[in-house]
């Protein structure tokens, strides 16, 4: 990511807070994104701008960085209907679809994404694509036992598949204690059937299609940041 499209993508989350009232719960979603929304709102909750709001977050390294930002954090046990989650995807297209994941967080993100009245996707222009898949890999969440089953699975639906390394090499490993396979799709023609044929198997967590979640997607471009909805 280059400076110039985080800057981008700071001014769209920024405008995203601005959809945040006082009382509210606030779902927080992952990767930089997540933390330029988290900042903003942060300083509205530290300022006295917003009151009594309360976050929920989808990985560890947010629930560290929200409470180092000043934000109250709840739980969907406490709180188990979310007013507005704002999130980023590694992929929309113009349905507002979406391809999510690349942070591995996925399964956490689709809980207290299906758990909103609203969820805002924040993103930079380069994200927007025609159709699913042919800008990103579509991540399925698998558990560790039989992995290689699911990705044979995978590999009979048409994609090629690659286990997720870490940085050590071993593979990677979500706070779910799962896999993820990274599964090359190409464009991807009927996205309900898929999330159908995935949701049907045994052993696969999640996946990172977000089909009818968003409500509007806020996209970071020169003109400033532009909305799009449902």
């Amino acid at each position: 990511m280059t400076s110039q499209q985080d800057a981008l993508k700071r001014l769209a989350a920024e405008a995203a807070v601005q959809q945040i009232k006082s009382g509210m719960v606030v779902g927080l979603g992952f990767g930089s994104t997540a933390v330029h929304a988290l900042r903003a709102l942060g300083h509205k909750i530290q300022s006295g701008e917003l009151e009594q709001v309360f976050g929920v977050p989808t990985a560890a390294s947010i629930e560290q960085a929200a409470s180092e930002a000043g934000i109250p954090l709840t739980t969907l046990e406490v709180h188990p209907e979310i007013d507005l989650t704002i999130d980023g995807a590694d992929e929309v297209d113009p349905k507002l679809n979406l391809i999510k994941g690349g942070g591995g967080a996925l399964l956490r993100e689709k809980i207290v994404a299906q758990a909103s009245l609203r969820l805002v996707i924040v993103v930079d222009e380069s994200k927007m694509s025609d159709q699913l898949g042919s800008l990103f890999k579509l991540p399925v969440e698998v558990n560790p036992f039989g992995w290689g089953s699911q990705a044979r699975f995978l590999d009979q639906l048409g994609a090629t598949v690659e286990l997720r390394l870490g940085q050590d090499g071993s593979a990677y490993c979500t706070e779910n204690g799962n896999f993820i396979l990274d599964c090359d799709f190409g464009e991807i023609e009927d996205l309900e059937r898929l999330a159908r044929q995935l949701e049907g198997r045994a052993g696969i967590a999640e996946h990172g299609l977000f089909l009818g979640l968003a409500d509007e997607v806020i996209v970071g471009t020169q003109d400033g940041p532009q909305s799009l909805k449902r």
